[in-house]
């Protein structure tokens, strides 16, 4: 396996992941992947990217798209070409047979039982091979899949909006019921707007549907495959059948609850609300029960925006891989509900990643590895 590459391969990679970042909202439960294919003498000849419901994988796609010039050409994948029969046929064996002499790849397939399998396959046929290039970025687009494949759970992704002083609401006396308090800017709001589409599903708790009627919907204007699941955990089932999510449910509403009523329950079913009693953990719905029923069906990438309590289980059972904080620049004060609470101990956070969101900054750090 060659490890040489240049800035020509770092030119046609980083077009390969710009081309994956086409599937998001579209692929999963599929990895997002993109793939371009270069002539014998490097001009381009194909593109490619994958979309679930046009089956083909982004391999194949470029492959179309180059036909005979495809041979003795070279071909930037993103992620290792598949090496087994699904709802297609392997990625591997299509570039076999398009006589590619090269292939680069950013990185293996994170799924163990599979991984390193493509790459073989690709060099028993004596295609020359390169793996590594733009791997930490290809691996970021894939976050979410490489968690799921590996244990069948989704990418546990918090949001926290908060002040400078970790506060997240105002005081319940400072506030009308189901009213909304908005603590960071427009440009942090368009940035949750993102991070939904990105994600399969979005789960809060009953507190936070209580004090804020969210609606919970991607309103990012983003195409996506499929809608975007709102889950609720609610153990006692009093989930208001007046709130924007029972009002606007579409089967597109998942509670999970700890309680049998069936006065409470058949309501919520009647108006398209799905819920799951579950045995109680601690005298709450069990967290990690519901990630085990939420990766059965296929959600890949679960965005958390949840309250005090929530923040601090998910963070206590160590359930959350991505943290994404949005600090606005005001104080609220110690009667301001908190971020946290509960936590009896210091968490320190390394690999920082910030950005500014017009006068608010993100703070974004991984504190879980999927590829690991």
């Amino acid at each position: 396996m060659s490890m040489t590459t240049s800035d020509h391969d770092l030119r046609h990679m980083e077009r390969a992941l710009s081309l994956a970042e086409r599937g998001i909202g579209l692929c999963s439960p599929n990895p997002i992947v993109g793939c371009v294919i270069l002539d014998s003498a490097g001009n381009l000849a194909g593109e490619g990217w994958h979309e679930y419901d046009l089956r083909d994988h982004a391999e194949v796609a470029a492959l179309k798209s180059a036909g005979e010039n495809a041979r003795n050409g070279t071909a930037y994948v993103t992620l290792e070409p598949c090496n087994h029969t699904g709802r297609t046929g392997p990625c591997t064996q299509a570039l076999i047979q398009s006589g590619i002499k090269r292939v680069v790849i950013a990185t293996l397939d994170p799924n163990t039982q599979v991984s390193g399998g493509g790459l073989q396959t690709l060099q028993a046929a004596g295609i020359e091979t390169s793996l590594g290039l733009c791997q930490s970025e290809a691996r970021r687009l894939n976050e979410a899949f490489a968690r799921w494949s590996q244990t069948m759970r989704p990418f546990v992704l918090t949001k926290i909006a908060m002040s400078l002083d970790g506060r997240i609401a105002p005081p319940a006396s400072q506030r009308a019921a189901r009213e909304v308090s908005w603590i960071t800017g427009e440009w942090s709001r368009e940035a949750v707007q993102r991070l939904r589409w990105r994600s399969d599903a979005v789960l809060t708790g009953i507190d936070t549907v209580l004090c804020d009627d969210p609606l919970l919907t991607d309103r990012s204007g983003q195409r996506r495959r499929r809608p975007l699941l709102r889950v609720v955990l609610d153990s006692a089932l009093r989930l208001p059948l007046d709130s924007k999510l029972v009002a606007t449910a579409q089967n597109d509403v998942l509670v999970f609850t700890t309680s049998g009523d069936q006065s409470r329950i058949n309501p919520l079913q009647s108006r398209g609300v799905r819920v799951e009693v579950l045995p109680p953990e601690s005298n709450r719905v069990p967290l990690g029960k519901v990630l085990d029923i939420l990766g059965s069906e296929n959600i890949l990438a679960l965005l958390t925006e949840t309250g005090s309590r929530l923040n601090s289980a998910l963070l206590a059972e160590e359930l959350i891989d991505r943290l994404q904080c949005f600090i606005a620049p005001q104080i609220m004060g110690s009667a301001a509900v908190p971020a946290f609470s509960g936590l009896d101990h210091l968490l320190r956070f390394e690999n920082i990643e910030t950005e500014h969101c017009g006068n608010d900054l993100s703070l974004t750090t991984l504190l879980r590895d999927p590829w690991h």
